[in-house]
């Protein structure tokens, strides 16, 4: 086991060394949605996460000249809407991308606990729909494919990805802002030891605490538990946990899958007997070390790369 260990790690360094310098900038130009425009500095943790993201950002890398394939992805960070593992889920996974021609484009997201936010609950979500209507914009100035613009999420960010994926639209036709006007669809979801749900008995109970306070609203846990918004249009999608999470139920995962082959939709899922919980590219042990090759094959099989 330790020789696969170190196959696989092996595998992933070089990634991060060809990555290129990261873009960043705001997501809205203008006061956001769901903000009354006030803000506090962002805080780093000892671990690495940043909380108090109050202004929604897009961090942009883009592969080697010649070698970007037109897909791109939007990463969601976890942290139980309460930070953002930025580093691990975020930048890791975006020169991981980069290594196979992917953009990767890390979404930091409003928090709902964060200075400034009205509705807390709606920010986040309408940061991940307009990430996509954005990236869809440039698709042509960046070489990027419409049509091939997945978003994924970790943890908690796996909730806010899950929503995208369960609650867009076409956009406004008549939008004064050009980017308003397209959809907000992802076109696949990856979705890694996600909290898919807000039910009492399977969510993380901060997480759900944090996103919709400590008596939700029954509308709203079933508005924000994606495996009860499946629908015909639901894009295909990837998953991945481990039986023994101890912080997010394996049945996030089950349940969603049951839900989206239950529709007929392109869906796949590994399920890891170890691994516990937020073990991103290479912090886990045992076989769930293989997920990233098992989702680079996912979408090379979805004619992705």
């Amino acid at each position: 086991m330790k020789t696969l260990q170190l196959i696989i790690i092996l595998f992933i360094i070089p990634y991060f060394a060809l990555a290129q310098t990261p873009e960043n900038m705001k997501l809205w130009p203008d006061k956001a949605p769901y903000s009354n425009g006030n803000t506090s500095p962002e805080k780093v943790t000892s671990s690495g996460s940043i909380t108090n993201i109050c202004e929604a950002q897009l961090i942009i890398y883009h592969p080697e000249q010649g070698k970007a394939n037109g897909s791109v992805v939007i990463i969601c960070p976890g942290g139980g809407y309460s930070g953002e593992a930025i580093v691990k889920e975020g930048h890791n996974v975006a020169k991981w991308f980069n290594s196979f021609g992917v953009t990767g484009i890390i979404l930091k997201y409003r928090l709902p606990v964060a200075a400034g936010i009205t509705e807390k609950d709606k920010a986040p979500l309408s940061d991940a729909q307009r990430a996509i209507r954005y990236v869809r914009s440039k698709a042509a100035e960046w070489g990027l494919k419409s049509n091939q613009i997945g978003i994924m999420g970790f943890s908690a960010g796996g909730n806010l990805a899950v929503n995208a994926g369960t609650h867009y639209d076409d956009g406004n036709a008549q939008s004064s802002d050009p980017v308003e006007q397209l959809s907000c669809r992802p076109d696949f979801m990856l979705l890694i030891y996600p909290v898919v749900t807000m039910e009492a008995n399977l969510t993380n109970k901060g997480t759900c605490q944090n996103l919709l306070g400590n008596n939700p609203d029954p509308e709203k846990v079933r508005f924000y538990s994606g495996e009860q918004n499946v629908t015909a249009t639901t894009p295909p999608t990837f998953l991945v946990h481990a039986s023994d999470d101890g912080t997010v139920k394996v049945e996030n995962s089950i349940n969603m899958y049951l839900a989206i082959q239950k529709r007929g939709i392109p869906v796949e899922m590994h399920i890891f007997e170890k691994g516990g919980h937020g073990f991103g590219l290479d912090k886990c042990t045992g076989t769930a070390l293989s997920w990233p090759e098992r989702c680079k094959s996912w979408m090379e099989q979805r004619k992705l790369l």
